[in-house]
């Protein structure tokens, strides 16, 4: 089963991303997005998908500021789990911060070990500049106030770590 491969999702993959999303939301493990949502931020998906053609997971690479990006939504599905789909996954996400001009990746996660084999480590308060707060806190998107750790953000946020990764 390790016959998958990695590619830049496309506007078709929006539906398959959302029927993988699904079962994450219904566990409340997951935020979940409204259909424009996703088709609006395709172009920061990457997809894996079987020799099939059938998409086994997904992530996404949201720039947060010039230097900063985070890896979100990502999802593997379950019988394609230990087969180093989410390790491809985010090995083409890293790549496409670094083609981006990236040197830092922030994820909120579950999943400490996985992230901590890909280099990631636990991050506590003051990671950027007053400066750089001062410009971030302006912004709507949620996952910039995870990142900054503010009081107001998701309900899914109780038990997740962030973690930041220097590339």
């Amino acid at each position: 089963m390790s016959d998958f491969q990695v590619r830049t999702a496309r506007a078709a993959d929006v539906r398959g991303i959302q029927q993988m999303l699904e079962p994450y939301v219904q566990r409340r493990i997951l935020l979940g997005k409204d259909l424009v949502v996703l088709y609006e931020a395709v172009q920061q998906f990457v997809v894996a998908e079987d020799a099939t053609g059938q998409l086994i997971g997904c992530g996404a690479l949201h720039v947060m500021w010039e230097d900063l990006g985070e890896i979100r939504t990502l999802i593997v599905s379950d019988a394609w789990l230990h087969h180093g789909v989410g390790r491809a996954i985010v090995e083409r996400l890293e790549d496409n911060a670094r083609a981006l001009g990236l040197t830092r990746l922030f994820c909120l996660t579950f999943e400490v070990e996985f992230f901590t084999r890909r280099g990631f480590e636990p991050i506590g308060e003051q990671v950027v500049d007053p400066d750089v707060y001062s410009q971030l806190i302006r912004s709507p998107d949620e996952g910039v106030a995870e990142f900054l750790d503010l009081a107001h953000v998701k309900p899914n946020t109780l038990g997740n770590t962030r973690m930041l990764k220097t590339l």
